[in-house]
């Protein structure tokens, strides 16, 4: 097994850091996991890239992943998530750039899995608009997936993870939690069925006036002053696994 995890945020693992500040997240889990499931060791790449764009992640990143050598024998692709929190998404051009990943994969011969982003909606500003745009892309993803006969892993349709204790302070990442549960959900999809992680449901978050200040002051202006210099949080970074590396089947 080879296998290479493209994407942004969601896949690079934001929100589930290590001691020493790294990222781990859910594409790694997934290839311990299958290091585990399968007995054998698994070569993993992982070139996703926070704040990164879908046309970019289906063209720049795919390729990557499809030069590396040996071929990689599957692919993980995510994104879409950093289109919809920009004016004017356009679902139908999100889902032709996917639809033109599938087929590139379809003519290298190495199998592609799909899925959504989990939903944060009920916690953001504007909530509603990036849970109407995220239901229509999962759901076109969905149908694209069932055409070419894909495994496709509706994250975004997963009730569970919309609970807050699923997610980072910003409201907008999964934090170790999320990010478990989601290799449970991909593993499970892959046929190495995995309990999907539930967490306890725990105090009542604070939505108090001084919570809600201190949330808009550390998390969501500095996003907003990203958007108006034109910057993005993944600029400047490569991904964490540009090559391939080993998880043996002891891996935690």
């Amino acid at each position: 097994m080879r296998y290479v995890a493209i994407g942004d945020s969601f896949t690079e693992g934001v929100g589930d850091e290590l001691p020493d500040g790294t990222v781990r997240g859910w594409a790694d889990l997934v290839a311990a996991g299958l290091a585990g499931a399968l007995g054998d060791g698994v070569r993993y790449a992982n070139l996703a890239v926070r704040g990164r764009l879908l046309e970019p992640i289906v063209t720049e990143q795919l390729e990557r992943a499809l030069a590396l050598t040996p071929a990689p024998t599957m692919i993980t692709l995510n994104g879409g998530g950093n289109d919809m929190l920009r004016p004017g998404g356009d679902t139908g051009r999100l889902v032709a750039l996917t639809e033109r990943a599938v087929r590139r994969c379809a003519e290298a011969g190495v199998r592609l899995v799909l899925l959504s982003g989990a939903d944060p909606s009920a916690r953001l500003p504007l909530g509603g608009v990036m849970r109407r745009r995220g239901t229509a892309l999962g759901a076109a993803v969905g149908k694209l997936a069932a055409r070419h006969d894909l495994t496709f892993v509706d994250v975004f349709g997963d009730a569970e993870i919309r609970r807050a204790g699923y997610w980072s302070p910003d409201r907008l990442h999964l934090n170790a939690a999320g990010h478990r549960r989601v290799a449970g959900l991909v593993l499970t999809a892959l046929g190495h069925a995995t309990a999907a992680h539930v967490v306890d449901p725990g105090p009542a978050e604070s939505r108090r006036v001084l919570a809600e200040a201190r949330y808009y002051r550390e998390h969501v202006l500095p996003w907003l002053h990203r958007r108006v210099r034109g910057r993005s949080s993944g600029d400047g970074r490569t991904g964490k696994f540009v090559d391939w590396v080993p998880v043996d089947a002891t891996a935690p």
